[in-house]
């Protein structure tokens, strides 16, 4: 079973690249980060064409996410939810379409696009901090112990100096912070496996280059699309790979895809599409 994350960046702007590697790849579960569209105006018939269920939760020219499965998607959440009639989630921080999940294959999916933040002093920062908060409370109300779950996306921090091109240049800055990352500590709470990291030890190994000063030339670049999965997963897991030749494409997103391969039965009847044949990687 292949499950995907990429932030691209514009989902109209990069639409036929994603078909083109959908093609190419089969994936059974597709995480799409920063849509940028609302959802009227998402491109729905382009994915079921090719055998896929969609659900969308967008802005215009911000944000958005989406989930693209072959399996029957269930239990959609758009958002952080109120469920238990505590007041943990404020309403402001909804505003921003940057969380969905829904129940697939016996698999909880979460995708979210965390904040950027801008600067560190800025108030864009004292957001993402905030917006990190309200995940972790999320995650506890709706991750049980049992639960099998494939948590991704764009998180916009990279975990620790090996996932960053030059650690000491950016040092406690931006998407390298100590608040930053203690923050999606507090998120993950030991209960998450980082699946690149139990295949690959060593620095080197990008998924977002800046547009800006041939970074992509250069390999200057930076770690920050994950896919993490709960333990119970780890001995279900067979490779994780970051896809960059994507982000060699003729006007690309700065994002590459993130792709793990899990041994999971098909136990969901509802299969979309009846090829079996599973992409190896």
């Amino acid at each position: 079973m292949l499950i995907a994350t990429w932030n691209v960046n514009s989902v109209r702007t990069r639409l036929s690249q994603i078909t083109n590697w959908i093609k190419e790849v089969n994936p059974d579960i597709l995480c799409l980060q920063e849509t940028k569209v609302i959802d009227d105006a998402f491109p729905l018939s382009h994915f079921e064409e090719l055998g896929y269920e969609v659900i969308i939760h967008g802005q215009k020219s911000y944000n958005g996410v989406a989930i693209i499965s072959k399996f029957k998607i269930e239990n959609v959440k758009k958002g952080f939810t109120n469920e238990n009639k505590e007041e943990k989630f404020s309403l402001d921080i909804n505003e921003q379409k940057r969380l969905i999940s829904a129940d697939i294959n016996g698999l909880k999916i979460i995708n979210v696009y965390v904040p950027n933040g801008s600067s560190i002093d800025s108030d864009k920062f004292d957001y993402k901090i905030k917006w990190l908060n309200h995940l972790s409370a999320f995650l506890d109300e709706q991750v049980k112990d049992d639960d099998l779950v494939c948590f991704v996306g764009d998180f916009n921090i990279a975990p620790s100096e090996i996932d960053i091109h030059n650690p000491q240049k950016y040092e406690g800055g931006i998407m390298a912070s100590k608040i930053e990352r203690e923050s999606l500590n507090n998120v993950l709470k030991g209960r998450f496996i980082d699946s690149f990291r139990i295949f690959e030890k060593n620095t080197g190994h990008w998924s977002w280059w800046d547009y800006r000063n041939n970074a992509y030339e250069l390999n200057k670049g930076w770690r920050i699309d994950h896919i993490f999965i709960s333990k119970n997963l780890s001995s279900k897991l067979k490779s994780c790979v970051i896809e960059r030749n994507q982000r060699e494409n003729l006007q690309p997103s700065d994002h590459a895809p993130v792709l793990i391969n899990l041994e999971i039965d098909n136990q969901n009847e509802d299969y979309l599409d009846g090829d079996d044949d599973l992409f190896e990687i």
